[in-house]
């Protein structure tokens, strides 16, 4: 199987990936687009790309990019994420002055990085920032990455789990060509869905309203523009069910009322980290 991600050997995303696809091929690419085109041309077999962290919020925009790709999301995954101050084999901790990573890793750890007076420097991926470090062999800078990236690029560690939270986590999403909507067992399902909302007054109150009637709980709503208009707006839910069941078929019946280009993304197992 070929499993892509986005970033470098040793970031996050191939951390995750070797931990869901053990023992496979894993392929890098600089972006999240990349990334799902790749899956998408058929050269690689499942995305695993992180979409959003416990502490910092939204990750990747993937509801701006899947209605475009034709790929489906299959699966999550939660990754406890360690962060690690990383420096040349001569560095010390006091004399670093500056430390690199991907913004979302700065954002973690951003209570070490203002109690240690250390700048941050935002960096297109976390593992990318190690091979900065190499890069210019300046013992007062460091990179914000994992113990897996230290390993690989040869780097010390100055500082171990630097993260704000001891439950920093981040969410994973695995998307392919083919939508693997599983049997309906009993258990617990999410589905994700993108609506646009009709221009019209409590067009969105009107299309939830057919979960609340249902008893499906969301446990995602966020909202975002499209094309540059302010007209109305597109909205990515998460719900608590399986598409065969008829509660969901009734919400989803009210919910077209009101709105229009429903893309169902997919559905998948609900992971059983959601109940920690």
């Amino acid at each position: 199987m070929k499993v892509v991600y986005q970033g470098v050997a040793g970031a996050y995303s191939h951390i995750a990936a070797q931990n869901i696809y053990p023992n496979q091929d894993y392929i890098a690419c600089e972006t999240f687009e990349q990334a799902m085109d790749m899956v998408q041309k058929n050269l690689a077999d499942i995305a695993v790309i992180p979409v959003e962290n416990s502490n910092a919020g939204r990750v990747a925009d993937v509801h701006f990019l899947l209605p475009n790709t034709g790929l489906f999301i299959n699966g999550e995954y939660f990754l406890r994420v360690e962060h690690q101050l990383l420096g040349l084999p001569e560095a010390k901790l006091e004399n670093i002055v500056s430390a690199s990573s991907h913004p979302q890793a700065l954002a973690q750890c951003s209570n070490f990085l203002k109690n240690h007076k250390i700048a941050a420097i935002a960096r297109i991926d976390t593992a990318k920032s190690c091979q900065d470090i190499i890069k210019f062999q300046d013992p007062t800078k460091a990179a914000i990455a994992s113990k897996l990236a230290a390993k690989i690029y040869g780097l010390k560690i100055l500082k171990s789990n630097i993260e704000n939270a001891d439950n920093n986590t981040t969410r994973f999403l695995l998307m392919s060509r083919e939508n693997k909507i599983p049997e309906d067992n009993g258990g617990k399902f999410i589905t994700s869905c993108i609506f646009k909302v009709k221009s019209i007054p409590a067009a969105l109150y009107k299309t939830l309203g057919g979960f609340a009637t249902n008893s499906i709980n969301l446990t995602k709503l966020e909202s975002y523009l499209v094309d540059g208009k302010f007209i109305s707006a597109r909205f990515y839910i998460e719900v608590e069910s399986h598409p065969n069941r008829q509660a969901f078929k009734n919400a989803i019946e009210e919910l077209n009322f009101f709105a229009d280009e429903l893309h169902i993304l997919g559905t998948y197992t609900a992971s059983p980290f959601r109940k920690n």
